[in-house]
């Protein structure tokens, strides 16, 4: 029998999921995948091997509901995952509210069409959720793509960049700013390994400028937001800055915040902004967010204290590809 935690909050509403789509159990749902080669279980723990059971179950609901719906283009899949782990969201939570599981599987299924040519994590780099994440996407998507998904990372510090790349062996790319004419140069770059891991592009920015500009040498089409030590002073302000000028040039920029939910909490930013509040990282997300997700861009706890699943926002993120493009390469 899957256990999981807060199994009495969910059972109720997960088996009504199953129930609409004749699904007898998680378990039977478990073996269904099983059956065509595909261990959804192992996928998403290798994503984050700190994310909680209830992850691992709710992304093999969603994959079972794609079965049952007969989809094999990964696109499709993923959206459909997002049902899996909206069936998790507790009733009355803060991420039931926001529909955080069906905005994950969307958001997913936007870096898995081919109109979305770059994804950026925008996020503090003493977080390695964004690491895991973009590890993630880079080992699964552009396996089902026809044109390769661009994935960076971008975010304060260049010590940090630097030292994130060398140890997850991204490709480190040095960026100087020039502040009398606004405009970024690349100083160097330096892959650190040769692999797919090479493929994801990781900067680091010494403020909001630097940071906007790199999101337009990319051409970054979507991006998530970390929301972690940094995010009032970062990553916020770049996503609201680079939507304001993607606005006045016409094109199409997707942004979702991750992090927040929590209210007024314990922070110099937040303390003077009253105890009805949504808290100032909250408020700088929905500011600029096409999606706002709940709870930390990398602690499971912190999401699943929003009512969602145990599991890091960003890492989320390449959990959703990955196991989306392994039932369609399972179906094919």
């Amino acid at each position: 029998m899957a256990q999981f935690e807060g199994y009495e909050r969910r059972i109720e509403k997960i088996e009504k999921v199953l129930d609409q789509y004749g699904i007898e159990s998680l378990e039977t749902a478990r073996q269904m995948l099983l059956d065509r080669g595909v261990d959804a279980y192992t996928i998403v723990r290798d994503v984050q091997p700190i994310c909680f059971e209830n992850a691992c179950w709710a992304y093999i609901l969603g994959g079972a509901i794609a079965l049952k719906k007969g989809q094999t283009r990964a696109a499709d899949i993923a959206a459909t995952l997002g049902e899996g782990l909206q069936a998790f969201c507790i009733p009355g939570s803060v991420a039931e509210e926001r529909q955080v599981g069906i905005g994950h599987g969307n958001l997913a299924s936007m870096l898995l069409s081919e109109e979305t040519r770059c994804f950026a994590f925008l996020a503090g780099h003493e977080s390695f959720a964004a690491a895991e994440g973009a590890i993630g996407i880079a080992r699964s998507a552009n396996r089902v793509r026809k044109e390769p998904l661009r994935v960076i990372l971008n975010g304060l510090g260049k010590d940090a960049a630097h030292i994130i790349s060398r140890i997850n062996g991204f490709t480190h790319v040095e960026t100087k700013f020039n502040y009398k004419d606004g405009t970024l140069a690349v100083v160097k770059e330096t892959p650190y390994s040769k692999g797919e891991r090479a493929k994801v592009r990781c900067f680091g920015a010494d403020d909001v400028r630097e940071g906007v500009a790199i999101n337009h040498l990319e051409g970054v089409d979507v991006s998530i937001t970390g929301n972690s030590t940094n995010p009032t002073r970062f990553q916020h302000p770049v996503a609201g800055t680079y939507k304001k000028e993607c606005v006045q040039q016409g094109k199409r920029y997707f942004s979702v915040a991750s992090g927040g939910g929590t209210g007024r909490t314990l922070h110099p930013d937040n303390m003077a902004a009253g105890p009805a509040s949504y808290g100032m990282t909250d408020t700088m997300g929905r500011m600029h967010c096409d999606a706002q997700f709940a709870g930390s861009s990398s602690v499971p706890a912190h999401v699943e204290m929003m009512g969602f699943i145990g599991m890091g926002n960003n890492p989320m993120v390449g959990a959703s590809v990955a196991v989306s493009v392994a039932i369609e390469q399972a179906l094919s």
